[in-house]
């Protein structure tokens, strides 16, 4: 008996502040962050499309949708992974971002898979 289509993608996020980017004094922030997704799953799977809200600490949303992540599509066969890294800016010195990205299986089913909510915080310097 084979085993049932499993997709499973673990999501991992790093975030880093932008300082020659941005306008320290009024903005805009400007925040980096990169992705790694793990397909650990038993489904090959491609990454079609992104959808991302975005909200600074006044809780000014925006959302950004859009096929795939920096220009591309990758396929993710089980036991494989795909980093990349992109930007933020703010209007505010802190935020946070969300979304979800949208896969097709294999198989040809498509399916979603939620990015947990993450930080954009400006680190504080002492003078």
């Amino acid at each position: 008996m084979s085993k049932p289509p499993q997709y499973q993608l673990n999501i991992t996020v790093q975030t880093a502040f932008i300082e020659e980017q941005s306008n320290l004094n009024h903005g805009p922030y400007f925040f980096a962050y990169t992705i790694e997704i793990e397909n650990t799953g038993n489904v090959t799977a491609q990454l079609i499309s992104r959808h991302w809200i975005i909200s600074d600490a006044f809780d000014q949303t925006q959302e950004v949708q859009g096929p795939g992540v920096v220009g591309v599509q990758p396929i993710l066969k089980p036991g494989e992974s795909f980093e990349y890294t992109s930007g933020c800016p703010l209007s505010t010195p802190m935020g946070k971002m969300r979304g979800s990205y949208q896969f097709i299986g294999e198989d040809g089913e498509t399916f979603e898979v939620p990015i947990p909510e993450f930080d954009l915080v400006m680190p504080r310097t002492l003078h």
